[in-house]
C-alpha cells in the first residue's frame, strides 16, 4: 500500500519542489543545451503528431488543408508547452544583479 504523504503529485496545480521541466537538469550545469533540446523536441513532436492527425482527418473528409492547420497547431502548441515549462524564459547568470530602477538610495540625483 502506498503512503499518501509520499505521493509526489502536485496538489491544486502547485508544482512539486525539487522537480524541473523535462530535459533540464536541476543543477543547471548544461541547462542551456538541455532546454534547447527540450524546446526543439516539443515543437517538432507537436508538428509531427498534429500533422498526422490532420492527415488522417484529410483522408476521412477528402480535404487537403487540415494537415497544414495541424502542423501549425502543433508548432504553436509545442512552443506554448515549452514556454509553460519555463524553457523559453531568459536566464540570469550566476552573480549578476538586475539593474535597479527608480531614485538612488543615497539621495544623489546623478545630475552634473
Amino acid at each position: 500500500m502506498r503512503d499518501p504523504k509520499k505521493s509526489g503529485k502536485a496538489s491544486a496545480g502547485k508544482p512539486v519542489s525539487g522537480r524541473s521541466a523535462p530535459g533540464v537538469s536541476s543543477d543547471n550545469s548544461d541547462g542551456g543545451y538541455n532546454a534547447g533540446m527540450a524546446v526543439f523536441s516539443y515543437i517538432i513532436g507537436g508538428i509531427i503528431v498534429w500533422s498526422l492527425i490532420g492527415w488522417g482527418l484529410d483522408y476521412l473528409w477528402g480535404t487537403r488543408w487540415i494537415v497544414l492547420a495541424g502542423a501549425l497547431l502543433g508548432a504553436v502548441g509545442g512552443f506554448y508547452l515549452s514556454h509553460m515549462h519555463g524553457l523559453t524564459s531568459s536566464r540570469k547568470n550566476a552573480g549578476e544583479r538586475p539593474a535597479t530602477s527608480g531614485p538612488s538610495t543615497d539621495g544623489d540625483t546623478n545630475a552634473k
